[in-house]
């Protein structure tokens, strides 16, 4: 062999090596991507439930006025979202703690308002109220489906950095998955104040 020849095929082995390295950034971005769209999803989806508060809590107060302390707790929980600066959520565990501890907290208001309602059959029975009972019962289906989808998406990305992490940069660390609440695995208690 000469040397022009070993040139060349050192030379096609650190472009196969380099189309190869570029290959695998390129899938590790397009992942990432995916995982950061998938929690996009989840913020649309509970910006959409915080947004349909304020109409279902205007639509109670016309029927029980004097339950205050549960609209204010729901208007509350709300305002406390709302106040959560969400920019590179996605990539940072501490805001994704902040989101999810405003939405528990608006869950629980939402929960104590769900029994108010119990106590007002008018209301009940009020097209308005049922129409944004149906649209919140629906947008609950999606945050949930957009947390599974986040984990899912959390799952391939995770899978491929840890599989080819040492070949790319170590700009991609592994991401966090949605978790249960403690306490989440019993069974919540209803009690309509009977």
């Amino acid at each position: 062999m000469n040397s022009k020849m070993i040139f060349g095929i050192v030379v096609g082995a650190v472009v196969l090596i380099a189309v190869a390295l570029f290959g695998l950034r390129a899938s590790a971005i397009s992942l990432d991507e995916g995982k950061n769209t998938a929690w996009g999803n989840y913020q649309a989806s509970i910006q959409r439930r915080n947004d349909l508060v304020p109409n279902l809590v205007e639509t109670v107060k016309g029927y029980a006025a004097h339950e205050q302390e549960t609209l204010l707790a729901v208007t509350e929980a709300r305002n406390q979202f709302a106040k959560i600066d969400m920019k590179g959520a996605a990539d940072n565990r501490e805001i994704q703690k902040r989101i999810i501890e405003a939405n528990k907290q608006l869950s629980s208001a939402m929960s104590r308002l769900m029994v108010v309602v119990e106590k007002y059959p008018d209301l009940k029975a009020n097209q308005n109220f049922l129409d944004l009972q149906r649209q919140l019962e629906g947008t609950e289906n999606r945050v949930n489906q957009t947390r599974r989808l986040f984990n899912e998406a959390v799952k391939g990305y995770n899978s491929f950095i840890r599989t080819w992490g040492f070949c790319i940069s170590s700009s991609f660390k592994q991401a966090q998955y949605f978790e249960a609440e403690p306490g989440s695995e019993k069974a919540p208690k209803i009690n309509f104040g009977k």
